[in-house]
C-alpha cells in the first residue's frame, strides 16, 4: 500500500467530532498525512450523521466534492448515516467502503485499498452492538448507534490524563446522553466529575450538553462550585410548549427547564446557557410555536441552536398527522435565529468592562488569537504573538455580532496544544 495523505471529514454533532479525530489518529501513527478534503488525498474518510434530511444529502454531495479533488482516492463512508442506508451508500459511485457504528473503529482491519466497481460493507445490525438512551419520537440516533453505553471511569480518567499528558488543557465531555454517563456502572456523572477535577495540569472541563431531567440540584451545585468546570450549560429544550414535548416523548416539562436554569442564574449570574431547539415538529400550532418563542424570550439562554423538523424514516414523528408546512418551517426557525443571535449580543454586552480567562485556539494572518471564555464567549484579541493553548485573562472592550473583542491583562508563555474533545 503506497497511501501517505487522508483527508478526513465530520458531520454532525460533537461526539462525532472526537470519534473522527481518534479515527484520524489511527491513520497519522501509520504514517500518514491529515490533508482537507479539497487537497489531493490517497484516502478519503467520511464521518457521517443522519440527524435530518440535509445531513444525508450533504453526505452524498462530499462524496462527489473530494473525487473531484482526488478521483482516485479510497473513500471510506462510516458513521450514523452508514449504519442506517449502507446499501445507499455502496451505490455512491466511487465510493469504495461503507462501515457501521460497531466497525467505524476499524478501518484498517476492513479495508482492503483496492478501488472497485462497488464498495463493500461491514455494518453489524445495531441490535448487537455492545461496543463502545431514552428514545425521541424524532430521533434516529437510536437506529444509529443503539443502547446507551459508557466507557469505564477508569478508561476514561486514564484518557483524560494522558491528554494532559501530552498538553491539553481541556478536556469536552462529550456523547448522545451525557447526564446518563454510568447509570450501567454503577457510578455518575457527578462521581465522574468529581474525579477528573483531581487530575494534576487539568485546567477545564466542560460538558458539552446536558438534559434538563438530569439536571440534578446536587450536580448544579458542584458544577458552579467547582475550580475545573466551566460556567457553561448547554441545556437541550426542543420546544416551549408541553404539549409538543409529550410528542416528542421529552422526560420533562418546560416549568422544570425554567427551574433549572433560574438555579443556575442564581447560584452564578454570568454563567452561559446554550439550548437546542427543534421547530416545525408536527402538531405545532401557531399557538404552540408562539408559547415556545414568548418562553425563550423570557428565559436567560444565552444563544441558541436551531433545528427545523426533516421527517426521518422508521421514527415515530414520521407517521404523525398534522404535518408543518415546509415554508412554515422555514419561517419560524428564521425568527428564533434571530432571536438567538439578539440574545447572543446581550450576554456578550453584559461582559463589557469585565475581565475573563480565555483559552485561545487559534490565530490569524491579520493578527487577531482568538479563543473560548469559561462561560462560552468567543473572544479575540490583537496580539503580535501566538496565544494558541494558553488560557489568559483578557478584558472584554467591545462586542459584535461575532463575538468579543479585548485586551489581555498579562504576558503568556507558549505551549503546543489546545482543546480535546474525549467521547464517552
Amino acid at each position: 500500500m503506497s497511501m501517505s495523505r487522508v483527508a478526513v471529514h465530520t458531520l454532525g454533532c460533537k461526539l462525532n467530532f472526537a470519534e473522527t479525530a481518534t479515527i484520524a489518529r489511527q491513520f497519522t501513527d501509520r504514517g500518514f498525512t491529515v490533508v482537507g478534503l479539497d487537497d489531493s488525498a490517497d484516502v478519503v474518510v467520511l464521518n457521517t450523521c443522519s440527524v435530518t434530511e440535509r445531513a444525508d444529502r450533504e453526505c452524498r454531495q462530499l462524496v462527489r466534492r473530494a473525487l473531484r479533488h482526488s478521483p482516485d482516492a479510497y473513500v471510506v463512508i462510516l458513521g450514523c448515516y452508514a449504519q442506517l442506508q449502507p446499501a445507499t451508500l455502496a451505490a455512491i459511485p466511487g465510493v469504495d467502503l461503507v462501515l457501521g457504528t460497531k466497525e467505524k473503529f476499524d478501518v484498517f482491519q476492513h479495508a482492503d485499498w483496492v478501488k472497485k466497481e462497488r464498495a463493500r460493507t461491514a455494518v453489524t445490525p445495531i441490535k448487537e452492538v455492545d461496543t463502545f438512551h431514552n428514545a425521541m419520537s424524532f430521533c434516529t440516533i437510536p437506529l444509529a448507534r443503539g443502547r446507551s453505553r459508557s466507557v469505564s471511569p477508569p478508561v476514561l480518567l486514564n484518557d483524560a490524563a494522558c491528554l494532559v499528558g501530552q498538553g491539553y488543557k481541556e478536556i469536552v465531555l462529550t456523547g448522545v446522553n451525557v447526564g446518563d454517563y454510568g447509570k450501567h456502572l454503577g457510578s455518575s456523572l457527578l462521581a465522574l466529575l468529581q474525579q477528573l477535577e483531581t487530575i494534576d495540569g487539568l485546567e477545564r472541563i466542560r460538558v458539552s450538553s446536558i438534559e434538563p431531567n438530569l439536571l440534578s440540584d446536587e450536580l448544579i451545585d458542584f458544577w458552579l462550585g467547582s475550580a475545573k468546570l466551566c460556567k457553561h450549560f448547554h441545556i437541550p429544550l426542543q420546544s416551549g410548549s408541553d404539549p409538543i414535548l409529550r410528542g416528542m416523548r421529552r422526560r420533562y416539562r418546560r416549568e422544570w427547564y425554567a427551574d433549572r436554569l433560574d438555579r443556575i442564574k442564581s447560584l452564578f449570574p454570568k454563567a452561559g446557557i446554550g439550548s437546542d431547539v427543534i421547530v416545525g415538529f408536527p402538531g405545532e400550532t401557531y399557538t404552540f410555536f408562539q408559547e415556545t418563542y414568548r418562553f425563550l424570550v423570557d428565559q436567560p439562554v444565552s444563544y441558541l441552536h436551531v433545528f427545523t423538523f426533516s421527517e426521518r424514516p422508521n421514527t415515530p414523528a414520521n407517521d404523525f398527522m398534522d404535518k408543518v408546512e415546509p415554508g412554515m418551517r422555514a419561517q419560524r426557525s428564521e425568527q428564533l435565529r434571530i432571536l438567538s443571535a439578539r440574545k447572543r449580543r446581550a450576554f456578550s454586552e453584559g461582559f463589557v468592562g469585565s475581565i475573563v480567562d480565555v483559552l485561545f485556539e487559534s490565530g490569524a494572518d491579520d493578527g487577531l488569537e482568538t479563543g473560548l471564555s469559561n462561560e462560552y464567549l468567543r473572544v479575540s484579541v490583537s496580539s503580535p504573538n501566538r496565544l494558541e493553548n494558553n488560557i489568559l485573562p483578557v478584558k472584554i472592550e467591545d462586542v459584535s455580532d461575532d463575538g468579543c473583542f479585548g485586551t489581555v491583562c498579562s504576558s503568556f508563555a507558549s505551549s503546543k496544544k489546545k482543546e480535546a474533545t474525549v467521547p464517552w
